[in-house]
């Protein structure tokens, strides 16, 4: 069984619209969260050790989609169940599910790259393989 985590946020005023939703975007910004926590709870070095020791810099977003199936209101304390769907060889799947309570809520998914700085230009980054033992952590 792959390794999952579960982050929880409570909705704040601030992350509602005028109809006393949340507005959609904030979902994607506790999805963002909830993968960093995903791989802190691993284990998994800190982007700074990881860097000093094999040049990966992080694990940015290249692509993001979330449906949504219910609203969630100021003041309710959500969860955002999180796992790795896929492996692929430069890039991962994450796999986010919102509830309240039993209640799901909306199902996120986000594909990242683990990065490096260009070596020809360190403006830039690249995606590289998989670092083995991070994938080892959360398999």
């Amino acid at each position: 069984m792959s390794f999952h985590h579960t982050t929880s946020f409570t909705v704040e005023f601030g992350d509602c619209d005028p109809a006393g939703i949340v507005f959609y975007p904030n979902f994607f910004r506790w999805m963002d969260a909830a993968t960093w926590h995903f791989f802190d709870a691993s284990g998994a070095p800190s982007w700074r050790d990881a860097s000093a020791r094999d040049g990966v810099v992080g694990a940015p977003l290249v692509d993001a989609s979330a449906h949504f199936e219910r609203p969630a209101r100021h003041g309710e304390t959500i969860a955002i169940d999180t796992s790795i769907a896929e492996w692929r060889s430069r890039s991962f799947v994450m796999r986010h599910v919102i509830r309240r309570g039993e209640v799901t809520l909306a199902e996120g998914r986000e594909v990242r790259v683990f990065a490096r700085r260009h070596p020809d230009d360190p403006s830039r980054i690249q995606a590289v393989a998989v670092p083995p033992d991070i994938r080892k952590r959360v398999e």
